[in-house]
């Protein structure tokens, strides 16, 4: 359900900015969509796990702020990011 650090490692190495970019909205975005996918997974074989349920209802809306957002801050790279993660927008 959750992340390994070697995925998050990943992740952060091919959304990071410049060497020490750990934080920036596109990571924090990709690793959002990392765990929403893992827990979708879960719930489509636990159907009546209603608290992870409400997890990923909270991270669907933390990512959907962080991607307003970067929509207003960095259009261009909204749109890389949303390409790149296969999103719909």
């Amino acid at each position: 359900m959750s992340i390994t650090p070697e995925a998050k490692q990943e992740v952060i190495t091919k959304f990071k900015k410049h060497g020490t970019d750990t934080g920036s909205p596109e990571i924090q975005i990709a690793i959002l969509t990392h765990r929403i996918i893992n827990l979708t997974e879960h719930l489509k074989i636990n159907a009546k796990d209603h608290s992870s349920r409400r997890g990923l209802l909270k991270m669907v809306g933390q990512r959907k702020r962080l991607i307003e957002y970067l929509k207003r801050k960095n259009f261009d790279g909204y749109k890389g990011l949303i390409q790149q993660l296969g999103l719909r927008k």
